[in-house]
């Protein structure tokens, strides 16, 4: 799939793609409602169209990505909706059956960069910046029986995010897994990783997981605590 990206738009990599594998393992049901957080150029949310899903938004803090994720999809012709601002806030209220998130994940020395290139990849000095906000908020985004796929670093703590989902009511598992060598962000910071003892001496490579979180179907005689029930 040939997309246009706008300078300083993030363009899709290892991360993208292994999420797409994710998401065709998981198997959308059709007329599925889809989040894509942190859009981007829209490759997620057009490739979960293509999956069957039947309506798709896609949110991006950047004003640039989401033009460009609009122009993809008039380009490719699919009817994507695509919001600008913080996801958290623009769809609070709503729920999905599939939310896809492709969040900023690199530790940082400092805290997420309010503008430029650096605000699709930086996140803090553990990567957790908004990685934690999105395993709070993540059960109530989701519809009973829906799903959450996540892709991020192992450097930010698989077991961090595996914790935190679970403690919030979902069951959640590692999906996939890939070895990337680092790419110009990471060589461009090994001094600061390795002396935050975020990467070994020498190490010039990262595993990508993807997280799945599945919202559990209520039972039957169910009083509404589902968050308690399924930790």
């Amino acid at each position: 799939m040939r997309l246009l990206r706008a300078p300083g738009v993030y363009a899709p990599q290892d991360d993208t793609a292994l999420l797409v594998e994710a998401m065709h393992a998981a198997a959308i049901p059709a007329g599925a409602r889809v989040l894509d957080v942190g859009t981007g150029t829209g490759a997620l949310a057009i490739a979960a169209i293509r999956a069957g899903a039947a309506e798709v938004t896609g949110v991006d803090v950047s004003r640039r990505a989401v033009w460009t994720a609009r122009v993809n999809a008039a380009l490719q012709r699919m009817p994507l909706r695509v919001r600008l601002g913080n996801a958290l806030e623009v769809v609070a209220g709503e729920r999905f059956d599939l939310v896809l998130a492709n969040p900023p994940y690199v530790p940082a020395a400092s805290p997420c960069a309010a503008r430029g290139p650096a605000r699709a990849w930086d996140a803090g000095l553990d990567g957790r910046q908004l990685l934690d906000p999105l395993c709070a908020r993540m059960f109530d985004l989701l519809v009973p029986g829906g799903v959450m796929l996540m892709v991020h670093s192992a450097l930010c703590g698989v077991d961090s995010t595996l914790r935190q989902l679970r403690d919030n009511g979902l069951k959640a598992s590692v999906v996939q897994r890939r070895n990337v060598p680092f790419g110009p962000v990471m060589n461009g910071r090994i001094g600061f990783l390795e002396r935050h003892g975020l990467i070994e001496p020498g190490q010039r490579h990262e595993e990508l997981v993807v997280i799945r979180g599945d919202r559990p179907e209520p039972t039957p005689g169910d009083d509404g605590a589902e968050r308690a029930g399924a930790r």
